[in-house]
């Protein structure tokens, strides 16, 4: 038995600007910050020479051409495992929740698969293998953000060249400013679950016409992202909950989508309530909110919200990435 594990994610700053309609042009740039929330992928040598899988469903199959699970399927194809392994996914959260997850999936699975053949890989490979496997091969309107993030946790910045390689930085921040943000950033569960594709395929192609100004949006966007860096490691991080509140303010009209009445009444009942800023994770539509609040008005934000219905997540940053948990694995 093998128990991999690879966080989600909030992005912190700079989100979308390494959506290929975007980077692949100009360039992105982003923070982004994994958290104590876990895809896990247990992978176990089966006794059968059939595969079986199991997550939402269940599938047992003789090939690998007969899963029905995408991800799971262009997986095996890509490591090379064709029989004999049972494969069993479980999350901390739910999936389509703006928080990266089905990248995150994927790259626990992609550890999984090679510590089965008994290899060791490092965390750019992880990263490079999940986004071929999400973004070449299945074709998913994405960037790279959530794979690389999945893959080396911790609060990290990524440049993401016109050429499509990677830069990583991980932030040199003060633990007392880490525990600072833990303690400021609210999240809630809005109880809408979206598939992203959607939102992120018309936020292409407004980014592609540049539509409304998008591109000089994504320009400031990126911006954000260069000054959340350098209020991270300054230490200003109220200033942060400012900037907050201007990346949604753009965020939001790259997509008509991305939000709708319910949510903006949700936003502008926590920011009555004291919150300085905030967003939906990921490509917008449902999920999670992320509201930045001082310690004074935490508490009524967080009664605001909790009226409201939304469900309260707690969290702390990880700094592991994607790891082995456990390996009991034995070769035949």
């Amino acid at each position: 038995m093998i128990v991999s594990r690879a966080p989600v994610r909030f992005s912190l700053g700079g989100g979308g600007t390494d959506l290929p309609s975007y980077s692949q042009e100009h360039g992105g740039f982003l923070v982004a910050a994994a958290v104590d929330k876990y895809i896990f992928v247990n992978a176990n040598r089966r006794f059968y020479d059939s595969i079986r899988l199991a997550y939402s469903k269940t599938e047992t199959v003789d090939s690998v051409d007969h899963i029905e699970h995408r991800i799971f399927r262009e997986a095996l194809k890509l490591a090379d495992i064709t029989r004999g392994i049972e494969l069993v996914s479980v999350a901390d959260v739910p999936a389509n929740s703006g928080l990266g997850s089905s990248s995150s999936f994927t790259v626990a699975l992609v550890n999984a698969l090679h510590a089965f053949k008994q290899e060791f890989v490092s965390s750019e490979q992880l990263a490079q293998e999940a986004c071929k496997i999400e973004i070449d091969l299945l074709k998913e309107p994405i960037g790279k953000q959530d794979q690389y993030i999945a893959a080396y946790g911790g609060i990290t910045a990524f440049t993401f060249n016109t050429d499509g390689t990677v830069e990583v930085e991980r932030l040199p921040i003060k633990p007392e400013v880490v525990h600072e943000l833990e303690s400021n950033l609210l999240i809630f569960y809005s109880g809408v679950e979206r598939a992203a594709s959607a939102v992120l395929t018309e936020q292409g192609k407004t980014i592609s016409a540049n539509k409304d100004g998008a591109v000089e949006r994504m320009h400031r966007i990126k911006a954000l992202g260069y000054e959340t860096r350098k209020i991270l490691i300054e230490g200003d991080i109220d200033t942060y909950g400012e900037l907050l509140h201007e990346h949604w303010t753009n965020k939001r009209k790259l997509a008509v989508n991305m939000t709708d009445s319910v949510i903006d009444d949700h936003y502008e009942t926590a920011r009555k309530a004291g919150a300085i800023g905030g967003k939906l994770m990921g490509a917008g539509g449902g999920g999670f909110f992320m509201f930045y609040t001082r310690p004074a008005e935490r508490r009524a934000v967080y009664t605001a919200m909790v009226r409201r219905g939304l469900k309260p997540l707690r969290f702390r940053f990880d700094t592991d990435g994607a790891r082995i948990v456990a390996n009991f694995h034995r070769s035949r």
